[in-house]
């Protein structure tokens, strides 16, 4: 099982495969995914200190450029825990004064993933 940690909150084990926002409510951290995790909105948006992934579903680096993110943060929606790994997530429910994280989350990246690496898309403009 690959460690996760998470700032302000601790080190979890959390298995494998697991979409890394859900693998962040697992672990108590109530983490914003306000469109349900359909890479739309941006509220599960995470930096990583450590173990960020090389590659990118079309659907978040879509919504990362169109919102002038891409290269700043990552969508813990889209992505899967496949290594060790230390996030920041960046918008929690309480601190956004939020009565709830948002509709609950699939256990898959939803839409369904179309994964590329990240230099691919940046190459290619996407």
């Amino acid at each position: 099982m690959p460690i996760l940690n998470i700032e302000d909150a601790g080190s979890f084990d959390v298995p494998e495969g697991q979409r890394l926002a859900n693998a962040i409510e697992d672990c108590g951290v109530d983490i914003g995914h306000r469109c349900g995790g359909k890479a739309r909105c941006t509220t599960c948006r995470v930096t990583f200190t450590e173990g960020e992934p090389t590659v990118m579903t079309r659907a978040e680096y879509e919504k990362l450029k169109d919102r002038d993110l891409l290269g700043e943060v990552r969508l813990s929606c889209q992505i899967v825990v496949d290594r060790p790994m230390a996030v920041t997530p960046l918008m929690k429910v309480e601190e956004m004064g939020w009565d709830d994280p948002g509709p609950d989350l699939a256990p898959t990246v939803e839409p369904e993933a179309e994964w590329f690496a990240r230099n691919f898309l940046e190459a290619e403009g996407a």
